[in-house]
């Protein structure tokens, strides 16, 4: 069950070794996933087929599915379950859509004119996560919002199942999404792929996606080699459930659940107002436990996970402003007076009927978000994270006159004449 401490009695080194996690000390996954990227580098579909039948135990004949194996797979699925991709689809749709804004034209000075413009990223990558589970929600939220941004390109690389195919949920969403073609790549080495190109899976500008720390890895090595950017470092699964007196611990403990279920080197963590709070969610755990099955994942999980009991709420949100969730969850009457004092977290779900996995499948907000401390610096990712936005600028006779000598002071005192010559060349002709 979840481990205890109190946080009064914590010293400041403690609760930063508490707030820490998914740490490589001794580089072992580094090192594993540097070999894996030169190794895709050299040698592209070649290594790729062979860690497919390392990792993934299949030997495929071709590193991707096309359209007709796509619309055999997503018709195997049943028609409520379609309903329902389909359901999640219009709600993360209809979240996002409002996220494309034109900009207003901003005249700084009589004659001088500023603005943005909107351009998509060309060719974007997109990572499914397999393994113990397979995600077509994630699918969904990082399509979307590359469809409403307008890319040109999108790459779908996802790991084979023992098939040598991917699931009839996955390929339903293809089809919602009107994507094309599915490569069978997972782990590192899909990222490797997608970050310098292979003789079948085309080079992107830009990679997204949450995995495992072997994927996490490989994105933050590859932003550092090459020109390709990545959406955010995503990570293992998290949650920080805040909880006082008006808490349901059934509710607290299905939510937290909810998260250690994704896999070993998730964590839930509870900061509750009293050691009864966390007395109750710990019998609720061991209750709930005994029904899921993926018990052993989730159990593992909550044996690295730990409750925090603090003295009030504002105390609450000090330690999870500290520990910056990926989701954040407020099971308290008083969440509204809370909002404003949340300063990191990657999503927040409000009072005792918004459970985290309504934003994980069909809310519409997006889920995939910033973990391990990440959400300090980074947002989730949106409708922005497909595009970049472009500055542009007019000067007419009457702004070169008005902010002219400006320039010219500025350049001077910076030691860059031709800086100041563009700008006086032109005042003599005009």
């Amino acid at each position: 069950m979840l481990k205890k401490y109190d946080y009064h009695s914590l010293k400041e080194e403690e609760r930063q070794q508490l707030v820490t996690r998914n740490t490589d000390p001794n580089n072992a996954i580094q090192d594993v996933v540097q070999d894996i990227i030169q190794q895709v580098r050299i040698q592209g579909d070649t290594v790729l087929r062979e860690y497919a039948e390392k990792f993934d135990k299949v030997q495929l004949n071709k590193l991707f599915l096309d359209t007709d194996d796509i619309d055999d797979l997503a018709a195997t699925i049943q028609r409520d379950q379609q309903r329902a991709l389909e359901i999640a689809f219009q709600n993360i749709h209809r979240f996002h859509s409002t996220q494309l804004k034109r900009e207003r034209t901003v005249e700084t000075m009589p004659g001088v004119k500023c603005w943005r413009e909107i351009r998509p990223i060309e060719k974007v990558g997109l990572y499914i996560p397999g393994g113990s589970a397979v995600l077509p929600s994630t699918l969904l939220m990082l399509g979307i919002p590359a469809r409403i941004a307008g890319c040109k390109e999108i790459v779908v690389c996802s790991p084979p199942q023992s098939n040598g195919k991917i699931n009839g949920f996955v390929a339903y969403c293809l089809k919602l999404l009107n994507i094309k073609r599915i490569y069978l790549v997972g782990g590192a080495q899909a990222v490797a792929a997608m970050a310098f190109g292979t003789q079948s899976i085309p080079k992107v500008d830009k990679i997204f996606g949450p995995g495992n720390q072997f994927v996490t890895k490989a994105k933050s090595i590859i932003q550092g080699l090459t020109n390709v950017s990545i959406d955010m470092p995503a990570g293992p699964s998290e949650v920080l459930v805040i909880a006082d007196e008006s808490a349901n611990p059934a509710f607290v403990a299905a939510d937290l659940l909810a998260q250690a279920e994704h896999g070993a080197d998730s964590q839930a963590v509870l900061v509750a107002t009293s050691t009864a709070m966390v007395d109750a969610v710990n019998t609720q755990l061991e209750i709930q436990l005994t029904v899921l099955p993926r018990k052993e994942l989730a159990s593992r999980a909550i044996e690295n996970s730990y409750a925090v009991t603090v003295g009030n709420l504002q105390e609450a949100i000090q330690f999870s402003n500290e520990y910056a969730p990926e989701h954040l969850i407020l099971e308290t009457d008083q969440w509204e007076s809370l909002t404003r004092h949340i300063s990191n977290a990657g999503s927040v779900f409000l009072g005792h009927l918004t459970p985290e996995s309504a934003g994980d499948y069909a809310s519409g907000t997006n889920h995939t978000l910033p973990t391990s401390g990440y959400a300090r610096s980074y947002s989730g990712v949106s409708v922005d994270s497909f595009v970049k936005k472009i500055t542009f600028q007019h000067i007419n006779e009457t702004g070169l006159q008005q902010i002219g000598s400006t320039v010219e002071i500025l350049a001077e005192l910076e030691g860059l004449q031709a800086h100041k010559n563009a700008i006086s060349i032109r005042n003599k002709q005009v």
